[in-house]
């Protein structure tokens, strides 16, 4: 069975206006594919990616960034024409900058880098598409000949060991 993709791409000059820009592009892409609830982690990873281009990337901060639904997995990425390829560094705690891959590791599924040679990289993302299923807690099995549990025993304790009367229940709401 064949599942189409879905696929967007904007070429920019990574400088900080343009980089909000393609942050809303990505957001609004997202919101038509019906996945608002990918938009945070994509909107992070995306900005991290176009910033390192910004004040990493030589000769020119021109760059593509793509985003690609295929099957369950988001795959974001941004391709640059310099060659040096990225590094996670240790960063001391109160560096002001130095996160950034992290930061797009941390949210992200998996991350990566493809070198192009002199034609620069590309460095990507993936995200899943739905959660991971949640299982409810296993609920202990109550034997049939335990004794239920008296939920209100000063009740019965003011009767006087005997159990309340019972009345039908009834409804405020006409019907």
């Amino acid at each position: 069975m064949s599942h189409p993709s879905k696929h967007c791409a904007v070429e920019l000059q990574a400088l900080p206006p343009r980089i909000g820009q393609v942050r809303r592009i990505v957001s609004a892409q997202l919101r038509y594919w019906h996945l608002d609830a990918l938009i945070d982690h994509a909107a992070l990873g995306v900005t991290e990616l176009l910033t390192n281009v910004h004040r990493h990337a030589a000769p020119d901060k021109t760059c593509t960034v793509e985003i690609e639904l295929l099957l369950d997995r988001l795959t974001v990425s941004v391709h640059d024409h310099d060659p040096r390829l990225p590094e996670v560094r240790d960063v001391d705690p109160f560096a002001t900058c130095g996160r950034g891959l992290a930061l797009v590791a941390a949210v992200s599924e998996s991350w990566g880098v493809r070198a192009k040679g002199a034609a620069g990289k590309s460095v990507w993302f993936t995200l899943p598409t739905a959660p991971p299923p949640v299982l409810a807690p296993a609920r202990p099995l109550r034997r049939l000949s335990e004794k239920p549990v008296h939920r209100f025993p000063e009740i019965e304790h003011a009767l006087g060991g005997r159990r309340a009367p019972t009345a039908p229940a009834r409804s405020t709401v006409p019907g």
